[in-house]
């Protein structure tokens, strides 16, 4: 009892620190450090007014990263829920308010990630990160309409 405890708390810390360290790698413009926290085959889905796009896949996710980042957003992430399935998977949600990096870290946006994480070889991952925006006052050219 007491081992499957300790094994759920090391798991929830290891998760936790998924969110954490993609704050700390979009800060610092590290893009190669945001795509080695998905699994090879992870995806990243943004929601804008009910409209998804979605991307799939470490290649795909580096290219939209890269594009995406030039307007410096700055998160901030708030009130992280985990809840464990099993040993190698978990659900999570995290809500995030955004400064401006470019523009005297004005208020950009808020919104939330709901994601999937899961556990292989190379420790916890995401698998899926699903990020609803509720408000956003500049969206990287990625994401704009055209």
């Amino acid at each position: 009892m007491i081992d499957q405890q300790v094994a759920a708390l090391v798991a929830r810390e290891a998760i936790r620190d998924l969110p954490s360290s993609y704050c700390d790698c979009v800060w610092r413009n590290d893009v190669d450090g945001v795509v080695e926290l998905f699994t090879q085959d992870g995806s990243f889905t943004s929601v804008i007014n009910g409209r998804e796009t979605a991307i799939v896949g470490r290649p795909a996710l580096r290219e939209f990263y890269v594009a995406g980042l030039v307007i410096k957003p700055r998160p901030y992430i708030h009130n992280h829920v985990v809840k464990l399935r099993n040993d190698t998977s978990a659900t999570g949600r995290c809500y995030v308010d955004l400064r401006s990096g470019s523009n005297n870290m004005e208020w950009l946006g808020a919104g939330y990630y709901e994601d999937d994480y899961v556990a292989n070889s190379d420790g916890w991952k995401f698998q899926a990160r699903r990020f609803i925006v509720l408000r956003m006052n500049q969206l990287p050219p990625v994401l704009q309409e055209g």
